[in-house]
């Protein structure tokens, strides 16, 4: 029975991914030609090679000194001085292992910045789809709408229907053509975003239907491996380690540098040289420094245990909206299939069985519920969107 309850989640949790797989290109296409990740990606380079600036040696030292001698007899003196410093060991280590986390700490500044753009994308593309599904929707009214107002337009001609009735259907076809163009101006508006997300490319969606989305059933157990791939969570983990890591660091850095070197000194008739060795006791350059880190440390802690419990309601909500959501979809499928009397209403409406006014109110109901259908998908995969966006 587990066996079997692993693999239905297993198949739901594939549909949930698979089912957005037709905007996977449109994606690929962003990522390439965004302008932001473009040149969020040269900055993360940008950083990587900065991250492993100052974690070396310091320069060595070289002096020359030449001293003329007076009065003249004692000669002229010549010092050399070459000297090199060295921190204590252990603060070369903790400087390669900060480095490295700062390293990733780039990375995934770049893949917060490429999921919040993918998130627009797939928002915009839901929008996309949703407004070409309505348009297709309103084509169909459009051309419904255009019979009717010529049918009247020959009753009135032949004295079967009055102008009252006339003027209602053309109220009807205007009212259908509003919905249409304004329609058409959303459509256009969410195109346009999505062209400047791709760079100023224009990207070709002919989409006027929504995929069937699945939600996952067990909450919990698909949490467990979107949590791993929040760049969020994953950043403030790697920032407290930098912190724990800074905290060592500069512990080491506060114990005694040395130096180490050759001088030599020639002055008439006598030269002396050899190795210099030397120690430098930082006794004020880092107070307090230790101790910022260690409260910098419990800071990041506690925002850490602050955004994993705003990160798991938000996914929690998200996820129980799109339950709901996904429920009442089903029923509206259901039930339009089961009430489309647009063919009878039409032969009752041509019979004079029933008054204009009553066939607009009967399809206005049969319209109404199928744009709450369209409008309620819509929601459905933009909630979806939500929660995929943590599945790259």
């Amino acid at each position: 029975m587990k066996t079997i309850t692993i693999f239905i989640i297993s198949i739901l949790c594939y549909s949930l991914i698979n089912a957005q797989s037709s905007i996977d290109p449109i994606l690929k296409s962003i990522e390439k030609n965004n302008t932001g990740l473009v040149a969020m990606k040269k900055q993360s380079e940008a950083e990587i090679i900065k991250n492993h600036t100052g974690i070396y040696l310091s320069n060595p030292e070289a002096e020359f000194n030449y001293l003329w001698g007076n009065p003249s007899p004692i000669g002229n003196r010549t010092d050399i001085s070459v000297t090199q410093s060295f921190d204590f060991p252990t603060a070369y280590s903790y400087k390669k292992k900060i480095a490295f986390l700062q390293d990733q700490q780039s990375e995934l500044e770049y893949r917060k910045l490429r999921m919040e753009t993918f998130l627009n994308a797939r928002l915009l593309y839901v929008s996309i789809v949703n407004s070409l599904t309505m348009k297709k929707e309103y084509e169909k009214r459009l051309d419904h709408a255009q019979k009717l107002e010529k049918m009247f337009k020959s009753k009135l001609d032949l004295g079967d229907a009055n102008i009252l009735e006339y003027n209602k259907a053309k109220l009807h076809l205007l009212n259908i053509k509003s919905h249409a163009e304004k329609n058409e101006v959303d459509l256009n508006l969410y195109t346009s975003e999505l062209k400047l997300l791709n760079g100023g490319i224009d990207i070709s969606i002919t989409d006027s239907s929504f995929s069937p989305e699945l939600v996952p059933v067990d909450f919990e157990l698909w949490y467990q491996e979107i949590e791993k791939n929040s760049p969020v969570l994953m950043w403030i983990k790697q920032e407290i380690e930098i912190s724990e890591k800074q905290e060592k660091l500069t512990f080491a850095m506060g114990l005694p540098k040395l130096n180490a070197g050759y001088k030599s000194e020639k002055v008439l008739g006598e030269k002396f040289q050899g190795v210099s060795v030397g120690i430098s006791i930082p006794l004020w350059e880092n107070r307090n420094e230790v101790k910022y880190n260690e409260i910098r440390t419990i800071a990041l802690k506690s925002m850490e245990e602050d955004s994993k419990l705003v990160f798991y309601n938000q996914l929690k909500n998200s996820h129980s909206k799109a339950i709901a959501l996904q429920k009442t979809v089903d029923e509206y499928r259901i039930l339009l299939k089961s009430i489309d009397n647009t063919v009878l209403l039409n032969k009752a409406l041509e019979k004079g069985e029933i008054t204009f006014v009553e066939y607009i109110m009967e399809l206005s109901l049969y319209y109404d519920a199928t744009d709450n259908l369209i409008s309620v998908e819509s929601e459905l995969n933009k909630t979806i969107a939500l929660l995929n966006q943590y599945s790259e």
